[in-house]
């Protein structure tokens, strides 16, 4: 996904993250300077799904103006699995052997060694 949150900002005259903050204020959303500049710097792993609302509602935006799909990471993955289905490899499994198989070389132990 790719958050637009700056760009949507911008078009509103938004260029800080204390203006950011003033905005959401202003609907009733009180979120810390450090969460905002968070939302702010980079996109966020997680975001809920009330402050979402809360920010598109200060913004006077939509979910879709905030987050767009990144079409390239989806075709690059599907990419990958049609050339491992090509090679007959399973997808997501490393090749070779998974863990080291022991030579045997003589009688085979039957205790531990002491």
């Amino acid at each position: 996904m790719k958050w637009n949150l700056r760009m949507v900002a911008a078009q509103r005259d938004i260029w800080r993250p204390v203006q950011l903050l003033a905005a959401f204020k202003a609907v009733g959303f009180s979120p810390s300077l450090s969460k905002t500049s968070a939302l702010w710097g980079g996109t966020p792993v997680t975001v809920r799904l009330d402050d979402l609302d809360m920010i598109c509602q200060a913004l006077r935006c939509t979910v879709a103006d905030l987050m767009q799909a990144d079409p390239v990471a989806v075709v690059a993955e599907a990419e990958e699995q049609s050339r491992a289905r090509v090679a007959g490899e399973v997808p997501g499994a490393r090749s070779g052997p998974v863990r080291p198989v022991p030579r045997r070389e003589g009688p085979r132990r039957l205790l531990p060694p002491n």
